[in-house]
């Protein structure tokens, strides 16, 4: 027979009890300084100024806001960087940098990348696949309005020649190298040393040859990538970037291969900042002004006229306006 209930089995909720909640939160003065390494499915991995790799998390206090490989952080709780060591991030560091997309040029909210990056590397082969001007334009855009300097990477010397792509973008000004297959190729070491003591980031679509010149730039790239992911096979998912330490000292951060480069919120103002001589003569311009070529009131023409600008800055920042408008 089932046992008769009395008073004793009914549960009350317990109240909120008379102590009131406080908004304090603690400030953390003892947290040390780490910089993120890679991201896994909300896990974070960090290598500490004491050089140790520590797995972190997320403190709630930190709200909804990003943590992206190369983020600088304030970290609390077991920084030893023993097996079973767990921090919490607690505070984002100001960034220098950000590299930054969009799912697609219809989406208005930006996907942080990268940040507190120097350079950004845009790779692409020369042939297999067959270059992609509109999405190497769409990266270049990305990194001046970010605040990265952009380098191009040209690879696949072997496959077909690179005068014509090196021409396309020559009036841009933006330094290129072009590498090929030699174990002694010299784009490889003129590569290392531009990025000699710098934080880089290799961005470029899939099968251009990116992680090959990952493991030529990080001979031990196999083994480093494993130790900073902690799952012990020598890679990382290919939804993470991975920040490795160059030979020669600086880092050079590794992201996966894309097929398109959505810059839905970036504005011809803030792509326009990045031409300083320009963005002075383009307050002339009347409200809404498009600056392309033939827009009635158009300011830069006569910029250019009266010598305050040239007219190759003027073409290349048309030419990135109109990456902005179009498909990649």
């Amino acid at each position: 027979m089932p046992r008769e209930l009395d008073e004793d089995d009914v549960r009350v909720r317990p109240g909120k009890g008379s102590r009131p909640r406080t908004r304090t939160r603690p400030a953390h003065a003892d947290a040390g300084t780490a910089r993120v390494v890679t991201v896994d499915r909300g896990r974070f991995r960090l290598r500490t100024d004491a050089g140790a790799l520590v797995s972190a998390v997320r403190a709630r206090e930190l709200g909804r806001r990003a943590v992206v490989v190369g983020d600088v952080v304030s970290v609390v709780g077991d920084l030893s960087g023993g097996p079973d060591a767990l921090g919490r991030i607690v505070r984002v560091q100001e960034r220098t940098s950000l590299l930054r997309r969009t799912p697609d040029d219809t989406d208005p909210v930006e996907r942080p990348v990268v940040a507190n990056a120097e350079v950004l590397v845009v790779v692409t082969a020369l042939a297999d696949p067959v270059p992609r001007p509109r999405l190497v334009d769409r990266c270049l855009v990305a990194a001046y309005d970010g605040g990265l300097v952009p380098l191009l990477c040209l690879t696949k010397a072997d496959l077909a020649p690179a005068e014509e792509l090196l021409a396309l973008y020559a009036p841009l000004g933006v330094e290129a190298v072009v590498t090929g297959p030699g174990d002694d190729d010299p784009g490889v070491a003129a590569l290392l040393a531009r990025l000699a003591g710098r934080t880089s980031v290799l961005f470029g679509q899939s099968g251009v040859g990116k992680s090959t010149l990952v493991n030529r730039l990080v001979p031990d790239a196999f083994r480093a990538v494993g130790e900073v992911t902690g799952v012990g096979k020598g890679r990382h998912t290919s939804s993470s970037a991975v920040a490795l330490a160059l030979p020669g000292g600086g880092t050079v951060i590794d992201t996966p291969g894309v097929r398109s480069f959505g810059l839905g919120a970036v504005t011809p103002e803030r792509l326009l900042a990045a031409f300083p001589d320009l963005a002075e003569a383009a307050a002339s311009c009347p409200p809404g002004c498009d600056h392309a070529e033939g827009t009635p009131g158009c300011a830069l023409d006569a910029a250019v006229a009266r010598g305050a600008a040239t007219a190759a800055r003027l073409d290349s920042l048309r030419r990135l306006l109109a990456a902005t408008a179009s498909e990649p």
